[in-house]
């Protein structure tokens, strides 16, 4: 295989460790340890441009993969086939592929000899175009900047990396995100649809037609807690925050929560596991929407923070990525 691989040594696991388990698995692979977006864009215009891989490693978290993306688009680049390598905080798509550590990762992909791994096909969302898993604002948006904020303040060492983890997530939701929200009220938010008919689920969690969900329909008109859109069921560390992400093909799926800080922190358990229904949640799927924002609110993209917006566009986008699926993957391994 024509194999490239990036890994980024400002990821939460990024070392020179891991560009050495790529060399003593894949002496040929082209290699880069990059610590900057723009390291990664000139290698990507040296290396990748005249000579697309087959297969991309990406070293690194959400954000990684989100930007090596859109780097590629930038460029004009053919999306390749993308192997994850869960080196990141969230690791949300390293997830939800069953992406092991590197060095077992490495190993098993070796034992495919020339022939590429089993892939699984996702959607993007696309936003101002630029294309990423998932993308929204609240509490998400503020709790990712929160949980920066409050790394700054560990000096580098143990403390700091016992605390850029989940500890670090909740620890920032609880500390920081939760109490600004107690004794204010929240943004509202208006939905409309920009394309085909909105589609819902039910109780039961079936797909159903949305009633007066036609083009240019205003879908939602209230409170926002969280508002966003994704492809792909995960937020990172196992929080399903879109468990039906994938149960309709070539469609977003969009989720407004209403309830106010308090009761999201009741409910915060069957929020992560992504329990359905939820009272005061609302899902749709669609191809396009508008959200108009009373006030501007934080957005972010793949787990980056990319400032302060009132309204966004949100599509799907006309490119899908093929992951590696490691649990398959692994499966066939075992079998052999």
């Amino acid at each position: 295989m024509n194999i490239a691989v990036m890994v980024n040594l400002r990821a939460r696991r990024g070392s020179e460790r891991v560009g050495g388990m790529v060399q003593r698995f894949f002496p040929r692979a082209r290699l880069a340890l990059t610590r900057s977006l723009d390291e990664a864009r000139d290698w990507i215009h040296e290396q990748l441009r005249p000579n697309p891989p087959t297969l991309l490693l990406a070293g690194g978290g959400d954000g990684t993969i989100t930007g090596l993306l859109n780097e590629l688009r930038e460029q004009g680049v053919a999306l390749p086939a993308i192997g994850v390598l869960p080196l990141g905080t969230g690791n949300a798509w390293a997830r939800v592929t069953g992406a092991p550590r590197p060095f077992k990762a490495l190993r098993q992909l070796a034992a495919c000899g020339e022939r590429l791994p089993p892939l699984r096909l996702f959607s993007l969302v696309r936003v101002e175009n630029k294309v990423a898993p998932f993308a929204g604002t609240g509490w998400d948006a503020e709790m990712i900047q929160d949980f920066k904020d409050q790394l700054t303040k560990f000096p580098a060492g143990p403390l700091r990396e016992a605390n850029a983890g989940l500890r670090g997530y909740l620890g920032a939701m609880f500390t920081r995100t939760i109490p600004r929200h107690m004794f204010s009220g929240g943004p509202r938010v208006r939905v409309y649809n920009m394309g085909s008919p909105a589609l819902t689920v039910d109780a039961r969690g079936t797909v159903v037609p949305l009633p007066g969900g036609e083009t240019g329909a205003l879908l939602y008109d209230g409170p926002a807690g969280v508002a966003g859109a994704a492809t792909t069921p995960e937020w990172g560390f196992g929080f399903k925050a879109f468990p039906f992400a994938q149960a309709v093909p070539h469609r977003l799926s969009v989720r407004v929560y209403g309830a106010g800080v308090l009761e999201a922190t009741r409910n915060m358990l069957k929020l992560w596991r992504g329990a359905h229904p939820m009272p005061k949640m609302h899902d749709f799927f669609v191809e396009r929407l508008r959200m108009e924002f009373d006030r501007e609110v934080p957005f972010q993209m793949g787990g980056d923070c990319m400032g302060m917006r009132n309204t966004l566009d949100f599509s799907l986008a006309e490119e899908s990525v093929r992951l590696v699926d490691w649990r398959q993957l692994g499966r066939l391994i075992a079998v052999a």
